[in-house]
């Protein structure tokens, strides 16, 4: 449908482009022709008729235009986050409401007023957006506050107290036809600020400056809140929260405030005093009676006020013994805490030492276990293969001086001869050689043989 509508009011705008080229250019050829016809050239000849205006062509396409552009007209758009309300000319408000979409109504009969159904919010004094907003095009320099108009109320004392107030509502879609057909517009300005004003001026001077700020704060804005509800729900504005930002106390109040307790403190001495000077105003022909009424009246007054100091420092005692008493049970806690831990610590390290002990124990005694079986199996080697050596040796006499020659090869050069005794001479000369001992041992073991 919004394709439509724009197709249709394009259209209707070709056409009425079309119709004024048209005029444009039949005006153009008879501006040229009665050119030609006043300055004849003899070449191109006499001119001929005149070009005629195409009145009916241009006034088709007019009137054609206007179809699509009412047509176009009569297809309504309502935004996202908007609703309407149709209003005739002739029968006024009418009732139902246009939520966002395409709608349809009769062109330059109706048309269609738009409200925006958004959360809006109304706000009196200074905004903490508006500062940001203010800050962040360097509107106000940093430090300094902008000036902003708050909402200034009577107490009960008299005294005006700037409010700084955000109402956050919403206009309700199904009465939009009340509200179009009775209330003033824009409804932002001319309903709710007067509401808003009204309900807190009429509501705050019930409360004291101090009701206001901090007893009864809470209170006075939910009732505030309710005032407000009821009467703009009447004019079809739904309010969902209204909240109490900041309050302007008075220049004088708000430095008496910093002072407000020990006014407090000395309010008993003040009622004293008065009770004194009202008591030497009734005495006040004898002099002597006045004088000792008055030492009297002070001596009373200093004692009540020691009394109460007495009393205060009875009050703090009150609090501060079982504080100290709390100190002391926290403290011997947290010795029991470290004698307990002390002595999980010294058991854990014995525990560990226990352990560390049977585990070497444990080592040591692998270590032998290993050793003496590796002495074991090295004598068992040792024993089996001197075994099969002298058996080799018995079947094969002559591996000795094969072995008695291979050691000593380094030091001497060694001619092997059967030992059957038929090479005397070698084995004379190996004798006279100086051969070590165990080469003749091995040469008797071969004779015996």
């Amino acid at each position: 449908m919004l394709l439509l509508k724009y197709l249709l009011l394009y259209a209707g705008l070709a056409m009425f482009v079309m119709a004024g080229v048209i005029l444009s250019y039949d005006a153009y050829l008879l501006i040229a022709w009665q050119r030609r016809r006043r300055h004849p050239e003899p070449e191109a000849g006499a001119p001929g008729p005149a070009p005629a205006m195409r009145w009916r062509t241009s006034a088709a396409f007019a009137m054609l235009a206007w179809a699509p552009l009412l047509i176009s007209a009569g297809i309504v758009i309502v935004p996202s986050g908007m609703a309407g309300v149709r209003v005739s000319q002739t029968k006024g408000t009418l009732a139902g409401t246009l939520y966002p979409g395409v709608h349809l109504v009769v062109p330059l009969v109706e048309r269609v007023e738009l409200f925006n159904t958004r959360d809006q919010l109304f706000t009196t004094g200074i905004s903490e957006d508006a500062l940001a907003r203010n800050e962040a095009k360097g509107e106000a320099p940093h430090g300094q506050v902008p000036q902003a108009q708050a909402l200034h109320v009577q107490a009960k004392e008299g005294l005006t107290l700037g409010l700084a107030i955000t109402v956050r509502y919403q206009i309700d879609p199904r009465r939009l036809d009340y509200i179009e057909a009775n209330l003033p517009q824009p409804l932002e300005k001319e309903i709710v600020p007067p509401v808003v004003a009204t309900a807190w001026r009429e509501l705050v001077p019930g409360y004291t400056v101090r009701e206001v700020f901090s007893a009864k704060r809470e209170e006075v804005r939910q009732r505030s809140a309710e005032m407000i509800r009821k009467r703009l729900a009447a004019d079809g504005i739904v309010v969902k929260e209204v909240m109490l930002r900041d309050i302007e106390l008075p220049q004088e109040y708000a430095k008496g405030l910093e002072s407000l307790l020990l006014k407090e403190q000395e309010n008993d001495r003040m009622g004293v005093e008065t009770e004194i000077h009202q008591k030497q105003v009734k005495i006040a022909e004898a002099d002597a009676d006045a004088a000792k009424v008055q030492e009297v009246k002070q001596a009373e007054g200093q004692a009540a006020v020691r009394v109460l100091q007495a009393k205060s420092e009875s009050d703090a005692m009150q609090y501060t013994l079982p504080l100290k008493e709390k100190q002391i049970q926290q403290s011997k806690l947290e010795a029991e805490a470290r004698k307990e831990a002390t002595v999980k610590n010294a058991e854990a390290a014995g525990e560990a030492k226990l352990i560390d002990s049977k585990a070497e124990m444990e080592r040591r005694k692998l270590l032998a276990q290993a050793e003496a079986e590796r002495i074991r199996l090295t004598a068992a080697a040792d024993a089996e293969r001197m075994t099969s050596e002298s058996a080799i040796l018995k079947q094969n006499p002559l591996l000795i001086n094969k072995i008695v020659a291979e050691r000593l090869s380094d030091k001497l050069q060694i001619m092997m001869v059967p030992a059957d005794g038929k090479f005397f001479f070698t084995n004379d000369v190996l004798r006279g050689m100086g051969a070590p001992n165990h080469v003749s041992q091995a040469e008797d073991v071969e004779g015996k043989q």
